[in-house]
């Protein structure tokens, strides 16, 4: 298998990520489901009515993220905005209850990221998002930045999760990524388009390829180490982790050099919440001592797990020797010789 890991360095890589501390910073959001039948059609508008039977809260963004690293065992500091509403009540008690803690969450005069989806018959109906992305004013970068900063200090890696709700902004991004580049730990980026150019110095650089392509306004050849070089020089970063969908995700270096790691193939496969469990797994992986490349295969097949359930869900190092296990087992049989 490309980029193939063994069990017993897989192993004491899960262990030694358990013992050690993440911070996230970025956009932490609520998201809400609700689930229930659909009978009639509005005698008000042309719309189904829908009477709903269940409601449901997940954490979402970087908060999603941060649950993520907790799942796999790692000390989880979480750093965003949330408003002194319901929705931010609800995300604080929600992260309290998963060990991750809420305490350098900051309070801010806005209201909390919230998106509710509506789903009768298994289909989603209609997504209403509430919510403010202006960037965080003055003040609340400063005590965002002060939180920050003190986190990064005692931290062995260091997550920024933007959605362009207005977190991070380039005065934290900067800072931050300066602060942990002279502790010498790992940086991972999760980028949005707003401050694309602005995480110089990022370890891993996380976009999707479509998000890629529309920065730099021009498609990339993944096969072609040509394209490589101008990449890097404008963005500044030391890896690019392209996620391709169906495909898995290609890890590219500056010197040209493209590893592929194939996706896994699953019956299920919802990739709802997948980039976060592969940022929360690239992060602790590195953390613990792993290579680049061995962060990427564990991340991916961390993804392989998580893709396999419904809906945001995390991945615990229990279901990912599961994994590891059954492909291997797979594998093994595909290439014994035929009688």
């Amino acid at each position: 298998m490309p980029l193939s890991i063994s069990r017993d360095r897989l192993s004491g890589l899960l262990a030694s990520g358990a013992g050690k501390q993440v911070t996230v910073i970025g956009d932490a959001m609520l998201d809400v489901y609700l689930r229930g039948d659909v009978e009639r059609i509005s005698p008000e508008a042309p719309v189904p009515v829908v009477r709903v039977l269940e409601r449901k809260y997940a954490l979402g963004g970087a908060a999603n993220v941060a649950q993520n690293v907790a799942a796999l065992g790692a000390r989880c500091r979480l750093i965003g905005a949330v408003g002194s509403d319901t929705g931010g009540a609800t995300l604080r008690a929600m992260l309290e209850r998963m060990a991750a803690g809420s305490d350098h969450l900051i309070d801010v005069d806005r209201r909390t990221t919230t998106k509710t989806r509506v789903i009768a018959r298994a289909q989603q109906l209609v997504r209403v998002d509430e919510e403010e992305d202006a960037d965080l004013d003055s003040a609340a970068r400063t005590r965002l930045l002060d939180a920050a900063c003190a986190a990064i200090e005692t931290s062995d890696a260091l997550i920024l999760e933007d959605y362009n709700k207005g977190v991070l902004v380039p005065e934290v991004i900067e800072q931050t990524i300066a602060l942990a580049r002279a502790k010498g730990i790992p940086v991972v980026v999760d980028p949005k388009y707003r401050n694309f150019f602005r995480y110089r110095g990022a370890t891993i650089f996380k976009p999707n390829r479509c998000e890629l392509e529309a920065a730099l306004g021009a498609a990339i050849d993944v096969d072609d180490p040509r394209a490589l070089p101008e990449t890097f020089a404008r963005l500044g970063v030391d890896h690019l982790l392209l996620t391709l969908g169906g495909r898995g995700m290609a890890l590219l270096s500056p010197d040209g050099r493209i590893r592929l790691v194939p996706a896994v193939a699953r019956e299920v496969y919802d990739v709802v919440g997948a980039g976060d469990t592969v940022t929360a797994y690239l992060a602790a992986m590195l953390a613990a001592g792993a290579t680049v490349s061995e962060a990427a295969v564990i991340a991916n097949l961390a993804a392989g797990v998580e893709v396999g359930k419904l809906g945001a869900a995390t991945v615990t190092p229990a279901e990912l020797f599961t994994s590891y296990d059954a492909l291997v087992e797979r594998w093994q049989a595909t290439e014994a010789p035929h009688e």
